[in-house]
């Protein structure tokens, strides 16, 4: 980085990580200036760092920027973020680390949605099989059913997606 920018003006007071930092400073094991203090780190010392990360995610921005409007684009890409920090082994490590994970995360996504529709499909295909049977058709105590309506068959459908949904939050 060349030299800082200046913050603007009505960003001067803003916290922007504050609640981050300070899990952090107590993750690292921060220590309170005396037993009798709270567990809290000291005002000042969030307010420096996150001073400190604004202004390097502003510099890498304009790095970034910078090196999009090189390649003649309006817009900046994943790749001019990754060029910014081509000396920085440590960092662009950790960026292409977060942005495999990203991917690894989609495909998983993208699979579990493919196999909830063979699910659904499994569903409709069992549904099918007992239209077929149809009105009159008996059933395993020997009495005969009557097939439902199309409005409570809808009603069954429903309730069945509804304890799918809640068991997949779960």
């Amino acid at each position: 980085m060349a030299e800082p920018r200046a913050r603007a003006a009505r960003h001067k007071g803003q916290m922007n990580f504050a609640s981050e930092l300070r899990l952090l400073l107590l993750a690292y094991g921060d220590p309170s200036p005396h037993p009798s203090f709270p567990s809290e780190p000291l005002p000042e010392t969030v307010r420096v760092l996150d001073e400190i990360v604004t202004d390097f995610v502003l510099e890498m921005c304009h790095n970034a920027a910078q090196y999009a409007s090189y390649s003649r684009r309006q817009k900046i890409k994943v790749d001019d973020f990754r060029f910014a920090l081509r000396r920085d082994p440590n960092k662009l490590g950790r960026v292409q680390e977060l942005l495999r994970m990203e991917r690894e995360l989609k495909e998983a996504r993208k699979a579990f949605d493919q196999n909830d529709d063979q699910v659904g499909n499994l569903k409709d295909a069992g549904k099918k099989g007992l239209d077929e049977l149809g009105e009159g058709a008996e059933a395993p105590g020997g009495k005969k059913t009557k097939s439902k309506g199309k409005r409570n068959a809808r009603r069954d459908s429903d309730a069945m997606e509804d304890t799918v949904s809640k068991k997949r939050k779960i």
